[in-house]
């Protein structure tokens, strides 16, 4: 189910996951392919870690990567969830065959 909320994005976000919606900024995301490809693996990441240990691990893999980097931003280009939906983002058919718990890939 995806939900337009422009209001909740900072900077050049457009838009995040948070299962069982994707939330765009903007309603001719919808169209962007790539974009609601990327958001339906972190939805798939979601879905193995049953939510909340999804949120706990994103959060705790950012706080130790901005410590890392010293650049939020760059943490954030390099969480494990991150880089496996941006990885793949362009395969469209990367759910259909994406292994289970491949963000470990990514660590």
């Amino acid at each position: 189910m995806v939900i337009i909320c422009k209001h909740i994005f900072y900077k050049n976000y457009v838009g995040l996951s948070f299962r069982p919606f994707i939330i765009l900024k903007n309603n001719a995301l919808k169209e962007d392919a790539i974009l609601m490809n990327h958001e339906r693996i972190h939805l798939r990441q979601q879905q193995e870690l049953l939510v909340v240990p999804f949120y706990i691990l994103y959060t705790l893999e950012w706080a130790f990567k901005s410590f890392v980097y010293l650049n939020t931003y760059k943490a954030y280009k390099n969480i494990s969830f991150e880089r496996e939906a941006y990885e793949n983002e362009k395969n469209i058919d990367y759910i259909k065959n994406r292994g289970p718990f491949r963000f470990i890939k990514y660590l």
